[in-house]
């Protein structure tokens, strides 16, 4: 196993630091930030499969947050007008959530730009790059999900 004085050890760090600072998944939607795009992804996601609301928990459950981290998001983007909360007729303790027309416009806005930039990287490394890139953040991802058990 390296240690942390290994020049590959200090390369990875700096790589991985340099996209936290680079801000790429937000350059286009400066308006909001990452996490307020999650949940109108998430959002969007349930009315793609027919499910025209979702309650917080499973927003929640969709990011891997916590319900109150996910209140708190929904909180301002009601203030904007992205999102509607509806009670549920049935029970009342539950709140139903889903994009308003304005919610629905940003969402799609901000998936178009993403999908734009990453088109722009895969024009940048070329396919066979690209698909090398995409098995590597594969394994990545898969080392600290497994590492963090």
């Amino acid at each position: 196993m390296a240690n942390i004085e290994s020049a590959t050890a200090q390369k990875l760090l700096q790589v991985f630091m340099q996209f936290r600072k680079a801000g790429w998944h937000d350059k286009k939607n400066r308006r909001y930030n990452p996490s307020e795009f999650k949940v109108l992804a998430a959002i969007e996601q349930g009315a793609n499969k027919k499910q025209r609301e979702m309650k917080v928990s499973e927003i929640s459950q969709l990011l891997k947050v916590t319900p109150p981290t996910v209140t708190q998001i929904i909180n301002t983007l009601e203030k904007d007008g992205l999102i509607e909360r509806r009670i549920d007729p049935n029970d009342r303790r539950v709140v139903k959530i889903k994009l308003s027309p304005k919610g629905m416009e940003v969402a799609r806005k901000a998936r178009e730009a993403f999908t734009e930039t990453l088109l722009g990287l895969i024009d940048y490394l070329g396919e066979e790059e690209s698909e090398q890139l995409a098995e590597l953040l594969s394994k990545v991802q898969q080392y600290f999900q497994e590492s963090n058990r």
